[in-house]
């Protein structure tokens, strides 16, 4: 079993950059493949990044992709989302995931979720 914290979250304007962080307790974090989520008001849960138990494949949302990088430091527990050239439309609560596979594009799939952190973008 893992526990799962993020933190980073805040307020930015248009154009600018945040890294989210996802903490995981225990000693088994690299068997697990990690991955990040983000939930509007009113929407629901999607996809936005993936990577695997090693951090030597990544997957990401169409949305995403060119501006957002995800990476892992297995020996801190901890997983990255860099965040730059964030837009309006990426305001959303953040969630990190863990599943023992990797690279799931549903919420369904994923055994452990952190509480989530706010990520506010404004224009």
């Amino acid at each position: 079993q893992v526990q799962l914290g993020e933190s980073g979250g805040g307020l930015v304007q248009a154009g600018g950059s945040l890294r989210l962080s996802c903490a995981a307790s225990g000693r088994t974090f690299s068997s697990y493949g990690m991955g990040w989520f983000r939930q509007a008001p009113g929407k629901e849960r999607e996809f936005v990044a993936a990577i695997s138990w090693g951090g030597g494949s990544t997957r990401y949302a169409d949305s995403v992709k060119g501006r957002f990088t995800i990476s892992r430091a297995n020996a801190k527990n901890t997983v990255y989302l860099q965040m730059n050239s964030l837009k309006p439309e990426d305001t959303a609560v953040y969630y990190c995931a863990a599943d023992h596979l990797w690279g799931s594009t549903l919420a369904d799939e994923y055994d452990y979720w952190g509480q989530g952190t706010q990520v506010t973008v404004s224009s």
